[in-house]
């Protein structure tokens, strides 16, 4: 994505057409943060995100809409399987062959992501922050309680697996979970590095060994 941003101006043959995007997916970015900072919102952050963005980038909401879903959720499809870590489908088998329900929910929209990975039948729940029953950025925990709704499960039953200790650890934390963190050898410095109390792993197979003590 960064070789397909970086050849955005020979692509357009116009650097003023290539700035403005690079510039809108910045504050996008930043705008996204902000907004976890607010805990949850009063208004529709799926629209509230964009008209913020447009405010500040003078450009119109709806096409800030069009250039983040192109950039942010269409483009990046095509290299997910790629990007698929080593174990994952063995992880996935582990679970389904001890019954443990698998989801996915994450600040950003999941289903073709999913898809492109080849996991959308491995999965019984898929959400993002911005589906109307949750419109809450991670931490807070609206979204992790969502899930447990839908499954009849209470908190404590439920480890979250993510990859940010401030925000998956902290929101996990907030909801009652349980939490590790997966995250590459080379990232990990050391097994405490989150002010909440999770697991530090950098594999499934390690993953899968926290499940088996943690039944």
């Amino acid at each position: 994505m960064t070789s397909e941003l970086c050849t955005l101006p020979f692509l357009r043959m116009s650097l003023g057409s290539a700035c403005s995007t690079w510039r809108s997916l910045a504050c996008f970015r930043l705008v996204r943060e902000e907004l976890r900072q607010a805990g949850k919102a009063e208004s529709s952050l799926a629209r509230r995100q964009y008209l913020e963005v447009a405010r500040r980038t003078g450009e119109d909401p709806i096409a800030m809409e069009r250039v983040v879903s192109e950039w942010f959720y269409e483009r990046p499809l095509k290299y997910l399987r790629f990007c698929r870590r080593r174990g994952v489908d063995e992880f996935f088998s582990f679970l389904e062959a001890k019954n443990i329900l698998a989801g996915v929910f994450s600040d950003y929209p999941v289903h073709h992501k999913l898809r492109a990975l080849g996991l959308s039948n491995r999965v019984s729940l898929a959400l993002c922050a911005t589906d109307p029953e949750i419109n809450a950025f991670k931490p807070n925990p609206k979204g992790f309680l969502h899930a447990c709704r839908i499954w009849g499960l209470q908190p404590e039953k439920v480890l979250y697996v993510g990859d940010r200790p401030e925000i998956d650890a902290t929101g996990a934390a907030n909801a009652g979970m349980h939490c590790a963190i997966l995250r590459r050898r080379t990232m990990i410095r050391n097994r405490h590095e989150s002010r909440r109390a999770c697991a530090i792993v950098s594999s499934f197979k390690e993953l899968q060994d926290v499940v088996t003590a943690n039944p």
